[in-house]
């Protein structure tokens, strides 16, 4: 269409007209004349219509499971971090409560001997310098340790250093089987010594052949000179065993160390020696013996029935 007077006005005349309608169509609502053709534009262009929505639907539904989707998995995903944290915290509140423990008990073991000890954590198990038996310590040369100081637990005798670095230490353990260590038995004071026999009970030799031990008696450190490896008064173990002596110049007994080796944890390495000989004080209290219940014997008399006493009369 040429761009003239007349087209001008025919734009302005449809526009007024599409005005008026809309206007008209609004106003009449349902009652609107122009309903019907609503109606028919409807039932040519509905189909279409779903037939676009069919198809994009799917998409929009695939976009919306995916968001939802993203959602749900990022709320699994923290709720799986929370709960490990939470499993992590935990476990480690009952290590360190068990760590607090461990500590209590080394330092009344160590107050009770008086000896002065550095406490240390055992961060690695494992063979060194040809020993067997062996872990390491965090504690080193910076930390004053020295080589052949002792080193127990809470529970008694765990070993002693054996080499030292700037920050770290070895610790050949008593159960090594080329460990050896004096030992004292308790108020007899009878002498002999200790060797390890790696995962099995400790084997003691008694100095005196015909000296009277019996199952459960207990043993504690003599003591080195100067110290050194062993301070006096450690408590070692408990006899499980006593061999018989066959008339020879020694007695062997068999020993149940008071140390779990295979869950050591925080140790002491003794720096300072004890002023005087600690003897038995170390040891634990013996467990009090369950009294035996007293027995009551009670006697019943029979007594005489009503029938038996008229059959009599």
């Amino acid at each position: 269409m040429r761009d003239t007077r007349e087209s001008r006005l025919l734009l302005v005349l449809l526009v007024a007209i599409a005005f008026a309608l809309i206007t008209v169509d609004i106003r009449g609502g349902e009652d609107s004349p122009l309903d019907g053709a609503r109606q028919a534009a409807a039932s040519v262009f509905g189909p279409v219509e779903e037939g676009v929505a069919s198809a994009v639907d799917p998409i929009g539904n695939a976009v919306s499971a995916v968001r939802d989707s993203d959602e749900r998995y990022d709320r699994i995903s923290a709720l799986e971090r929370e709960n490990a944290e939470l499993k992590q915290r935990l476990g480690s509140d009952v290590r360190n409560r068990a760590r607090v423990v461990e500590l209590d008990k080394l330092r009344k073991t160590a107050g009770a001997g008086q000896y002065g000890v550095k406490g240390a954590q055992v961060i690695a198990i494992g063979a060194a310098q040809g020993f067997s038996w062996t872990v390491t310590i965090d504690v080193g040369s910076k930390d004053g340790i020295r080589r052949d100081m002792t080193v127990i637990n809470g529970d008694g005798l765990v070993g002693r250093v054996t080499t030292v670095g700037p920050s770290t230490a070895t610790v050949v353990l008593a159960i090594d089987p080329d460990f050896t260590v004096g030992t004292r038995m308790e108020k007899s004071g009878e002498l002999g010594f200790a060797n390890g026999q790696g995962d099995r009970s400790l084997r003691v030799q008694l100095l005196n052949g015909k000296a009277k031990i019996k199952k459960g008696d207990r043993l504690v450190t003599f003591g080195s000179r100067a110290n050194k490896p062993f301070v006096p008064g450690v408590p070692v173990g408990e006899v499980v065993r006593v061999d018989p002596s066959g008339g020879d110049l020694t007695r062997t007994l068999v020993v149940r160390p008071y140390v779990g080796f295979t869950k050591l944890d925080i140790v002491g390495v003794v720096v300072e020696p004890p002023r005087e000989n600690p003897r038995d004080t170390v040891l634990p209290p013996k467990p009090a013996k369950p009294k035996p219940a007293p027995t009551v014997t009670v006697t019943v008399k029979p007594s005489s029935s009503p029938s038996a006493s008229a059959n009599r009369s």
